[in-house]
């Protein structure tokens, strides 16, 4: 018997929750939860409002990644553009404002890549890719806090880079692999 043969609804209930943390980014609740057994046990959950990514690719199959150094791990990253959401915004718009603020480029080419959930284990957060194409240059907007270079690589570099793990982020990984089908 296969796994698709047998359908299995898996659940847990809440039974109570407190908020333990309540920050600019995300918020921390700490959950007590009654599993389908009848036990009961403890969930540490990140509320995050997502964020959006896009990749940026031009005529003449260059992608655009940026360059930021990312204090959880210690040294700089190359990823898609890509910021958080705010509380109800549309992804696409972030997506559309994450690339001109980062890269300078506008685009009337997207092309809806997805949503992933990067740590279901804990965190709420979504992450919304697109592929942006057909691209005009206009300026960029740094956020205050943000210090970004721009690296330009033709599109199988890049895929490369990720298929070794040379790009270790994940939205760019996935972003980079999904873009494949269309480029």
């Amino acid at each position: 018997m296969s796994e698709k043969d047998v359908k299995v609804n898996h659940f847990e209930t809440t039974v109570k929750e407190e908020e333990i943390y309540n920050g600019r980014v995300f918020r921390i609740g700490l959950r007590d939860v009654e599993l389908e057994n009848g036990e009961t046990s403890k969930r540490e959950i990140v509320y995050h409002n997502g964020g959006a990514g896009v990749l940026p690719v031009d005529t003449d199959g260059n992608v655009y990644l940026v360059r930021q150094y990312r204090c959880a791990f210690g040294e700089e990253v190359l990823e898609i553009p890509a910021g958080k959401l705010e509380k109800g915004e549309d992804p696409f718009f972030a997506a559309v404002r994450e690339l001109e603020e980062e890269t300078g480029f506008k685009s009337d080419s997207f092309i809806k890549l997805g949503e992933y959930w990067p740590t279901v284990g804990y965190c709420t957060e979504r992450v919304y890719l697109y592929l942006a194409k057909m691209l005009t240059k206009g300026e960029t907007h740094f956020d205050s806090d943000e210090f970004i270079s721009l690296v330009k690589m033709p599109f199988e570099k890049a895929y490369e880079m990720c298929m070794t793990g040379e790009i270790r982020d994940g939205k760019t990984q996935l972003a980079v692999l999904k873009a494949k089908n269309y480029l």
